[in-house]
């Protein structure tokens, strides 16, 4: 059963606010979302729609999703009034949403957190309302989430011990990134990095040990360059007061399947840990995984063929590196697709080991040929 945990909408409730309040600054019209903060995008009907947004999962091979809103619903430079009320829509809007497939959606709440308390008690309002955590920006409108301001909304997120996702939002202006769309290309993965690294430096898991926080794409740079600010930290003044192994915090920390790069998902997967890895789409955006379930197959295979080599390379024998090969196949499928799937691959491990029952009687006896 896939769940995918980086899905977005813009639930009718915020549509209708953004018809009646042009403060908002945003725009559906002729099917074209427009904000002051993103680049146009064509407002696909799995956005606002829940019936076009379970077949569209059900047509992608996932069988459900926890939605967040878009990006582009997180008001962060807006008066706070504005912001509680673009928050209660999107809410609302959700829960909404969510009711039409109850077993197979479910949602994160949108928060005002340019006003650290009203975002505090509005959590706590969401979770009650049926929202399983929140989904919050990696920026506040250039405020940043380590700012002693927060320590009351992280206070919160302890007590109540849902997980928050953050996503990429109001990044860093860069000169550098203007061009070929790589404020999202570099740039996503960057203000990731950015967030993370900052809330370990203050101290921020350390103090709050129930916060659970998911990354997207991939976390970012972090998974890869964590070693760095390990390093720094043990030669650097500035960083005498931060936590001496930034790794140590990686348990409460959960990273999206979105690295668009296969060798990049194995590594992830190897550096954090599968327990801490989480399927996610970014649907129904342009930059999306388009197909999910094929990329997390193919990690099987990958690994199958991987276990193959190490254990021809050791033994040198091939049977005996497809046997091993073909027996954890199903683990694999059982931790990376589904149960289906890791029964079809029981069922081939099964004839697999009958046919070479010749084989495994040679390498019993000690006859069987190695490669040479």
């Amino acid at each position: 059963m896939f769940i995918d945990i980086h899905n977005h909408v813009i639930p009718d409730a915020v549509l209708r606010l953004a018809e009646q309040d042009s403060r908002l600054g945003l725009s559906s019209r002729g099917g074209l979302f427009q904000s002051p903060n993103h680049v146009p995008f064509p407002l696909q009907p799995a956005f606002h729609s829940p019936q076009e947004k379970v077949a569209d999962l059900t047509g992608r091979g996932l069988w459900g999703a926890v939605i967040s809103p878009a990006p582009v619903l997180f008001g962060y430079d807006l008066v706070t009034d504005l912001a509680v009320a673009l928050c209660e829509a999107s809410n609302t809007g959700m829960a909404d949403f969510c009711g039409h497939a109850p077993d197979r959606l479910h949602w994160l709440a949108n928060l005002p957190m340019q006003a650290p308390e009203v975002a505090a008690r509005m959590l706590a309002d969401a979770v009650a309302a049926g929202a399983v955590g929140a989904a919050i920006g990696t920026s506040i409108a250039g405020r940043r989430l380590d700012e002693p301001d927060y320590e009351v909304f992280w206070a919160q997120v302890e007590a109540i011990g849902r997980p928050v996702l953050i996503h990429p939002a109001f990044n860093c202006a860069h000169p550098a990134l203007d061009q070929w769309y790589l404020q999202n290309a570099i740039g996503n993965p960057l203000e990731t990095t950015i967030v993370v690294e900052r809330l370990i430096c203050s101290g921020v898991p350390g103090r709050y040990p129930r916060v659970r926080l998911v990354l997207m794409h991939g976390g970012g740079f972090l998974p890869y360059q964590t070693g760095r600010l390990v390093h720094a930290r043990g030669v650097r003044p500035e960083l005498a007061d931060s936590p001496a192994d930034a790794w140590s915090f990686f348990g409460q920390l959960y990273f999206d399947t979105i690295t668009h790069d296969s060798q990049a998902l194995r590594y992830l997967v190897e550096r954090v840990g599968l327990d801490q890895v989480v399927l996610g789409t970014d649907l129904p955006v342009d930059m999306a995984l388009a197909k999910p379930v094929a990329t997390l197959t193919e990690q099987i295979g990958a690994l199958a063929c991987l276990t193959w080599l190490a254990v021809a390379f050791l033994f040198r024998f091939s049977s005996l590196a497809a046997l091993i090969a073909f027996l954890l196949a199903p683990a694999f499928a059982w931790f990376l697709a589904t149960r289906t799937l890791a029964q079809f691959a029981l069922f081939l491990t099964i004839l697999v080991w009958w046919r070479h029952r010749a084989n495994i009687g040679r390498l019993a006896a000690g006859t069987e040929p190695r490669i040479r």
